[in-house]
């Protein structure tokens, strides 16, 4: 089984790879008074990375919620 997960990993890094070489041309993004122009695989990246990291915020404030809801009770 550890060389399906292997070979899965290795499939998806290889399609990030293709994918980042295949969108190297300048995007420009603007958002209120802030602009960027960057490569799009970078934009990409730096969304996913941010989706990430607040959307583990988001569940950790959810759950913590929850519990203290309960306790309540």
């Amino acid at each position: 089984m550890r060389w399906f997960y292997l070979t899965i990993v290795c499939l998806l890094g290889l399609a990030t790879l293709i994918f980042a070489y295949e969108n190297m041309e300048i995007v420009s993004m603007d958002f209120l008074w802030f602009s960027l122009r960057l490569p799009l695989a970078v934009l990409v990246v730096v969304v996913y990375v941010i989706g990430m990291v607040t959307g583990s915020n988001l569940r950790g404030f959810v759950l913590w919620s929850v519990r203290g809801a309960r306790l309540k009770s």
